[in-house]
């Protein structure tokens, strides 16, 4: 599949628009709530259910919810009067199509891809529901950009790759030319080859120790340069979710972009083809992308092992590995695999003290908080459920530190009849 020229960076709208692929038409009224507030986003809220065309509805209401005027039309054709028409596409475009022979009918949807024959919209009212849609070129109208695009997606885009290269640069180190590695002279993660190519030129006996020479002076912005063009943008990570893209490019600077897109592919579970598409960029915006990020360093995990010289290099690629998937799962929103070894080793098989669970205080103070409330009027004492709450978590915290005796005598049955105790049990974790 040839996918077309792209812009470096995914724009809001089209973030948006990613995440609610799935969302489907509803029979009845009313319609489905979350097609129905596409129609409120652009002022059409005299829609009563889904079964009016909604394909403008869904392109405005991204773009509104994105900071930016659309033409709070439902008419399709209204976008070709929106925004600047560009002649070539760019990821994210509001294309534009014609729908049969009449002049007033059309489609719109947010471009994604193409190949020879189709251009790839992710739009809505498409199959009745948000999703992708291959539509033959020939049905193009054109093209529009917003005149008003926010410039600050870029500026977090080179932000995130910045950071990226911060833990690139972190394990490739300085200078090295060991025989028994495969990549030869290296200087900051840049091989001679590489070296060599981004100044246009070929190695040969002649210019080669002159080669070495300029490789070993490497200045940092020509560095930044290289993995930002060779690495980063070819390895498409700008369209990523930042934790995707953050161990994508690790692996792209380590296994190169190529094999980097194929095990990236393995990682979000669709078609394996090298080429990173429109149905590749579905599945790493709608899945679980922790469960992504994971995955993806499993295989990375057995790709190493599998090398040759696995035993030679083994250890340091390793801790490399944990370090890209802990820090791209901070990116995530979960906890690094780091926290969660420390979790591993501090745990013990002793029993928990049951006044150390905060589950069953929890269900304490919701109690209390309901029956206190109520039964302290009839004893002549106003006590709000705030009240309550604030000085059940004062008790909690009190009784964790001291084990007092209080915690005791308010076990009350439960904990007799506790067939067994709660425990602090050893947890595995496998990326």
């Amino acid at each position: 599949m040839k996918i077309g020229r792209l812009n470096v960076t995914n724009p809001s709208w089209l973030d948006l628009a990613w995440r609610d692929v799935g969302i489907r038409e509803v029979d009845g009224t009313p319609g489905n709530p979350d097609v129905m507030r596409y129609y409120k986003d652009v002022g059409a809220d005299w829609v009563k259910d889904d079964d009016v065309a909604w394909c403008a509805a869904f392109a405005g209401s991204c773009l509104e919810r994105a900071g930016l005027t659309s033409t709070r039309s439902l008419m399709a054709r209204s976008y070709l009067k929106w925004g600047q028409k560009i002649s070539r596409p760019r990821m994210g475009a509001v294309a534009v199509l014609r729908r049969g022979k009449n002049k007033n009918l059309g489609h719109v949807g947010f471009y994604v891809g193409e190949n020879g024959r189709s251009v790839f919209l992710l739009g809505g009212n498409q199959s009745d529901s948000v999703s992708i849609g291959s539509y033959a070129k020939s049905r193009l109208l054109g093209y529009r950009w917003p005149g008003n695009a926010p410039a600050a997606r870029i500026r977090s885009t080179i932000e995130r790759f910045d950071h990226a290269l911060e833990h690139v640069l972190e394990f490739e180190g300085g200078w090295t030319d060991d025989p028994q590695d495969p990549g030869g002279p290296t200087n900051k993660g840049i091989t001679l080859q590489v070296y060599a190519e981004s100044n246009g030129v070929k190695i040969t006996r002649v210019n080669r120790k002159r080669l070495m020479r300029g490789l070993r002076r490497i200045d940092d912005d020509f560095v930044r340069e290289i993995y930002l063009e060779r690495y980063w943008k070819k390895a498409r990570c700008p369209e990523l979710h930042p934790s995707l893209a953050f161990i994508h490019f690790d692996a792209a600077v380590n296994h190169g972009p190529g094999r980097a897109v194929r095990m990236l592919q393995r990682a979000v579970g669709t078609e394996v083809d090298g080429e990173i598409g429109p149905l590749t960029l579905r599945a790493a915006h709608t899945g679980n992308v922790a469960q992504a990020v994971r995955e993806y360093g499993r295989i990375r995990d057995r790709f190493y092992r599998s090398l040759s010289h696995f035993p030679r290099f083994g250890r340091g690629w390793l801790r490399r590995l944990r370090a890209a998937v802990s820090r791209a799962l901070v990116l995530a929103g979960n906890h690094s695999i780091e926290n969660r070894r420390k979790e591993k080793t501090t745990m013990t098989n002793e029993p928990k003290w049951w006044g150390q669970s905060m589950t069953i205080w929890g269900a304490i103070v919701t109690a209390l908080t309901t029956v206190v409330p109520v039964v302290g009027p009839l004893l002549g004492y106003d006590i709000s459920a705030e009240m309550v709450a604030q000085f059940g978590e004062q008790i909690a915290r009190f009784i964790q530190v001291t084990g007092g005796i209080v915690g005791t005598i308010m076990t009350v049955f439960g904990r007799l009849r506790t067939s067994a105790p709660l425990e602090r049990r050893k947890m595995s974790f496998d990326f």
